[in-house]
């Protein structure tokens, strides 16, 4: 896996949905996809970032994005049926979905957790993936060869202590995977979770504040591994829980 090479063109004509697709490494998904050639679909609550995004697309040349401004937040079925109505008008089906906004609540004993952090870290890490996923699944099966890619944590395989809803939620994410997996295991869609472990990104600095970030790969140095996961060729395989940082040279 160390040593895998996406083609230039291995996304083209492939039509991506990237949740939290404005900043770290959503935002880098989506610009690596972009300039593998699939058409990605934006989605953020932040319509200023995603125009940011859109706009930095479009000027490398790569193939026109769209963008959906969406909160996670908000537990209304309707609203992700909504997404999926959208996506089915405008391009008819979905080649990939990639989970990978999250929110990482706060760090505290479980006998002193927020209630409501605790409910919205749920909703944003769980609630909002099955919903989106279940919504988005007629598309996906329209698809030859269809992927849905789940982001999970360290903290999601090995509980620790005070990680709290945050890791609760991505031992929720991996259960999820896993079922998905299995129920599709006979469809032309994989499922598969990737972790993509500690990274340069603002989540990281928000868990960890006294960390020197220089120490920590980039959201670039893990685009190999979400590459060789969209790749059917090298990654036939469902069901799978990758690390990003096998990846890295």
């Amino acid at each position: 896996m160390q040593h895998y090479q996406a083609a230039p063109d291995s996304l083209k004509d492939k039509v991506i949905l990237v949740t939290g697709a404005t900043a770290g490494i959503g935002k880098e998904i989506a610009m690596t996809y972009a300039k593998h050639g699939a058409t990605v679909i934006l989605l953020s609550r932040d319509t200023r970032k995603l125009e940011k995004v859109y706009d930095e697309i479009e000027a490398a040349g790569y193939p026109q994005p769209a963008f959906l401004p969406v909160n996670l937040q908000n537990n209304d079925p309707q609203q992700y049926q909504q997404v999926a109505e959208v996506i089915e008008k405008e391009f008819g089906h979905l080649d990939a979905l990639v989970h990978n906004a999250g929110d990482l609540g706060l760090l505290s004993p479980i006998e002193h957790f927020d209630e409501e952090t605790w409910f919205r870290v749920m909703q944003v890490n769980v609630n909002a993936e099955f919903l989106l996923t279940k919504y988005c699944m007629p598309l996906l099966r329209k698809s030859d060869d269809a992927s849905i890619l789940f982001t999970s944590s360290g903290v999601g395989r090995q509980g620790r202590a005070y990680w709290g809803a945050y890791a609760v939620s991505k031992f929720a994410t991996e259960g999820l995977m896993q079922v998905l997996a299995d129920e599709l295991e006979s469809a032309n869609i994989r499922v598969n979770s990737i972790n993509p472990g500690a990274t340069r990104t603002k989540m990281r600095a928000n868990a960890y504040p006294g960390e020197d970030p220089n120490t920590l790969p980039t959201p670039a140095d893990l685009m190999p591994a979400y590459l060789w996961l969209m790749d059917s060729e090298a990654c036939p395989k469902t069901g799978q829980a990758i690390n990003a940082r096998d990846f890295i040279k």
